[in-house]
């Protein structure tokens, strides 16, 4: 049994666990027969709403049992701009005139997802205009930071002027007095190459498109990179400007420069304009003569024996290795000799630090040309002379393109590209590996060859350039001797 003590004391607890009644003030029209006023086991409110412009206030009562959820009851919630309310928990506290605050929502007044919008918004789209602005000035700028990077301006070239009866050939012939050999100072290349008038296309490739262009009278060849190809572009100006590389059987680089066109930015490689094409455009229009036959081959050899030849000293030239000669990048000149072109693939070897220069691209040569180690891609690429050797196996499928054209005894062949019994139109590298590496096939040499002196010479020079071994191949300079030799034997001046 419980004590007295103990039951008074659960009885006081029972008492104060009853929820007492809570008297409120009470404006709503059911309240007027009480005098305005509420009792509730709940809490008292007093609402202020904002309608029509003016200001209507209410009192009330709010049960214990709609004051959900705990903690914030939804009927103690404001609407903030339209509706202020406030719970109490005291008799008649809710006497107050509550206002609904100033300063945002209608007229004159905001909400804050409304204030944060309007600051937020502007301050959104701001930086969208300057990123846009931003990539905008970045891609009409970064031609010309590499541009930049082509060659530092010469202050000892300022007599280079570009007065206004001054030509190119005037340029040039200064140019090379001068002793660089490395192309025309910046600020005059910039000064040719943006008062060129384009005149025609004269040929397209993967890289773009060449036009024929006018410059005070003359005409240039203008090679237009797609902006996807800036890299080549890039390259092939970098190695046009080598110091000593300017030479007859080259091709003449005039200029670099970017162009914009209003849509997107051009990028020109300005050059010497050879009105006969590539050779291998020539080769398919015209038969050749036993003299133009040995001036081509030994003109070819004479541009490709330079571009091998390293020059020392301080103003000297690397070695430098074409890895994408064919007849497509070689050019012929109006005195039936060649000049060789498209170096964007080309290397640069710095004998000092035995390192090579390979352009970061993803171009590769062309497939047809490939020497048998790059197919089966044994080339050490680390050694120099591997990339030599692979340009003296291309060198020899040009000439056996130029020999099957040469008209001897009143014969000549149609033009073919080399393997084209062999191969298909494009073939792969796989399937030119099986022709070049697995069967170790090679170009047909006709036996009436032999026949003739000449094409007895270029058809020997064939096969010592196509050794599967590339260490055992002619070198350019001996090539070059052995034409030079054949020249003097069949009394042709070059």
């Amino acid at each position: 049994p419980l004590s007295p003590g103990c039951v008074a004391f659960l009885l006081l607890l029972l008492f104060l666990s009853i929820p007492s009644a809570l008297w409120c003030n009470c404006t709503t029209p059911l309240c007027k027969k009480s005098d305005f006023q509420c009792e509730t086991d709940g809490a008292c409110t007093a609402s202020t709403i904002f309608s029509n412009g003016k200001q209507q206030h209410s009192r009330g009562c709010i049960p214990q049992e709609d004051l959900m959820p705990p903690g914030k009851p939804i009927y103690c919630l404001g609407v903030e701009g339209y509706l202020y309310t406030q719970c109490c928990y005291t008799d008649y506290c809710n006497s107050i005139d509550l206002r609904v605050p100033t300063g945002y929502g209608p007229g004159g007044t905001w909400r804050l997802v409304e204030l944060v919008a309007v600051i937020a918004g502007p301050l959104f789209l701001l930086c969208l205009l300057l990123l846009v602005g931003a990539f905008i000035y970045h891609y009409h700028r970064r031609g010309y930071n590499h541009r930049q990077r082509l060659e530092v301006e010469d202050p000892s070239c300022d007599h280079l002027y570009l007065a206004k009866d001054r030509s190119l050939e005037d340029l040039l012939c200064n140019l090379s007095t001068s002793g660089s050999g490395s192309g025309l100072p910046l600020f005059v290349q910039r000064t040719v190459a943006r008062t060129i008038v384009l005149q025609e296309i004269i040929g397209k490739g993967r890289f773009g498109e060449v036009w024929r262009g006018r410059w005070r009278g003359g005409d240039v060849a203008v090679k237009i990179f797609s902006s996807r190809e800036e890299r080549s572009w890039f390259r092939e100006a970098e190695i046009y400007q080598t110091i000593m590389l300017r030479h007859e059987n080259i091709l003449g680089f005039i200029a670099a420069d970017n162009k914009d066109n209003g849509t997107w930015t051009q990028l020109w490689l300005v050059s010497d304009y050879h009105e006969y094409g590539s050779l291998f455009d020539y080769l398919n229009r015209y038969s050749v003569t036993t003299e133009e036959t040995i001036k081509l081959a030994l003109s070819a050899a004479n541009g490709l024996a330079h571009l091998h030849m390293e020059i020392l000293g301080t103003q000297g030239k690397p070695g430098i290795s074409h890895r994408d000669l064919k007849s497509k990048n070689i050019l012929v000149k109006k005195n039936c000799t060649c000049a060789i072109a498209d170096l964007g693939l080309a290397v640069r070897h710095d004998s000092a630090t035995d390192t090579i220069d390979i352009a970061p691209n993803q171009r590769v040569g062309t497939n047809r040309y490939m020497a048998p180690e790059v197919l089966d891609e044994t080339i050490n690429t680390r050694h120099f002379e591997s990339f030599k050797c692979a340009d003296i196996y291309a060198l020899g499928l040009v000439y056996w393109e130029i020999a099957r054209r040469c008209n001897s005894g009143g014969i000549h062949q149609e033009y073919q590209l080399p393997y084209y019994d062999l191969v298909p139109s494009d073939p792969s590298i796989e399937e030119m590996r099986k022709v070049v590496c697995d069967q170790k096939l090679r170009p047909n040499i006709p036996n009436w060859w032999q026949n003739y002196e000449a094409l007895r010479i270029m058809g020997k020079i064939m096969r010592e350039c196509w050794y599967a071994n590339g260490a055992a191949r002619l070198t350019a300079l001996r090539i070059k001797k052995t034409l030079s030799q054949l020249s003097i034997q069949e009394d042709i001046k070059i």
